[in-house]
């Protein structure tokens, strides 16, 4: 982790079509976020872990307050039950 990066957890995975995942870390308040979508394929190739670290200027602000409170739920756990680098 760089000095400036910021460590985001894996709060949201989705589906949306049968080739794509969509996996969406988050800061552990909730207010920003990244989202990355992989081809089944390359998920099947590169694990997915508990959480990354992230430069801020990846990082966008969490649009919806519903998502915001989930997401900082979400990262909170994610952080207690896991290391960073666990698979998930």
């Amino acid at each position: 982790m760089s000095d400036d990066s910021v460590r985001c957890w894996l709060v949201d995975r989705r589906t949306p079509d049968e080739n794509l995942v969509t996996l969406v870390y988050a800061t552990p308040d909730g207010e920003r976020q990244v989202t990355k979508q992989l081809s089944f394929q390359l998920l099947s190739r590169k694990p997915t872990t508990a959480a990354i670290d992230v430069e801020p200027d990846r990082l966008e602000a969490t649009p919806a307050a519903d998502d915001r409170e989930r997401y900082a739920t979400q990262a909170r756990a994610m952080a207690e039950q896991h290391d960073p680098d666990d698979e998930v």
